[in-house]
């Protein structure tokens, strides 16, 4: 047994009893698999005789932003469809002559493109597909482009819309033929999920409309208002998935069969690209928040409260997946346990 396994039980655990979060996975692990890994708390207090299980299925929220839209973006890269440093209305003619068409696709990963802060889809463009898509691609900027590290959603719903663009194919689709398929993410997909599979899924939010919380529908509002597939969020998926990327990402051969992108891309994106900057960014990955970049603790977040964390330095990784949101918004009860966790794992 791993001499974290009785530290992280407990700070999970500890959690439960706190009400961050009803219940909770984890895993650490390495290339070559999984090292350490638990399940604790309930999967709805509602129902206390379901406890949270280890192929409990999650709202990953934010995380989408890393299964769907940096890979397939990666993907692109790594097949030259992509020029990271080109500005968008130079190739795509939905932006040229609109204020995005002067920002590049590097500015987008690292979230200095000066893009509006937040979604607001529904009050600015209405509720039709095509009428968000065109707004989204015709807004004006907040700012001039790498000025400024201003984290926003919009980042991830444009670079969403080019890699549809650019592959010809919808997000979840290309997502499941380059990345999921391949590494043997079978579990892992855009909802709403099926009532099979919402037995299984940890539940979200109190939804005002319905009078019961969220549970196999993605929670975000601006990825419901889009059929639940967009950049933002919409995905769904498990620890054991998750461990598949994150262990492809440490070692490509850990995959029976590889994804469409390779390890110059995971290289490129876990590496400072801001600059002065701060925050400090690589391409849609950060620092884990207390560490310096010289550490190579990269992380990503997800608003139901969930985690990833990668660090190629050590050749470890780890999942921290929850329910938070089930209880609060609060952040702070979560990052708490968040920091702690990556203390454990990483040091």
């Amino acid at each position: 047994m791993p001499p974290t396994t009785e530290q992280l039980r407990d700070l999970v655990t500890t959690g439960v009893h706190d009400r961050v979060y009803p219940g909770a996975v984890w895993a650490v692990g390495d290339a070559i698999g999984i090292t350490d890994r638990g399940a604790t708390g309930l999967l709805d207090p509602a129902r206390p005789d379901e406890p949270m299980e280890p192929d409990t299925i999650f709202d990953v929220a934010s995380l989408t932003k890393i299964l769907a839209v940096w890979t397939t973006i990666g993907t692109l890269w790594q097949d030259d469809h992509l020029d990271l440093d080109e500005p968008l209305g130079q190739f795509w003619p939905d932006v040229a002559g609109h204020p995005l068409g002067r920002v590049t696709s590097h500015q987008l990963l690292t979230h200095t493109a000066g893009l509006p802060l937040r979604a607001q889809l529904k009050n600015l463009y209405g509720t039709d597909h095509d009428a968000i898509r065109t707004g989204v691609l015709h807004e004006a900027l907040h700012r001039e482009p790498g000025q400024a590290v201003e984290y926003t959603d919009r980042a991830a719903l444009v670079l969403g819309y080019l890699a549809e663009y650019l592959s010809g194919e919808r997000l979840d689709h290309l997502a499941t033929d380059r990345v999921w398929g391949p590494l043997g993410m079978q579990e892992t997909r855009y909802g709403p999920l099926t009532a099979e599979l919402v037995a299984r899924c940890a539940p979200t939010e109190l939804d005002d409309e319905t009078d019961a919380h969220l549970k196999g529908t993605v929670h975000d509002f601006s990825a419901r208002l889009l059929g639940g597939v967009s950049g933002i969020a919409g995905a769904f998926s498990t620890l054991d998935d998750l461990a598949l990327l994150l262990r492809y990402m440490l070692d490509p051969a850990a995959a029976a069969t590889p994804a469409g992108f390779g390890p110059e891309w995971t290289r490129e994106s876990l590496n400072v690209h801001t600059g002065g900057l701060e925050p400090a960014r690589g391409l849609f990955w950060h620092p884990a928040p207390g560490t310096d970049p010289a550490d190579q603790s990269w992380t990503h977040y997800g608003f139901t409260g969930t985690a990833l964390w990668l660090n190629p330095k050590q050749s470890r990784w780890a999942v921290l997946l929850s329910n938070k949101l089930y209880y609060t918004r609060s952040r702070e009860p979560l990052a708490q346990v968040r920091d702690r966790f990556r203390e454990i794992v990483f040091g």
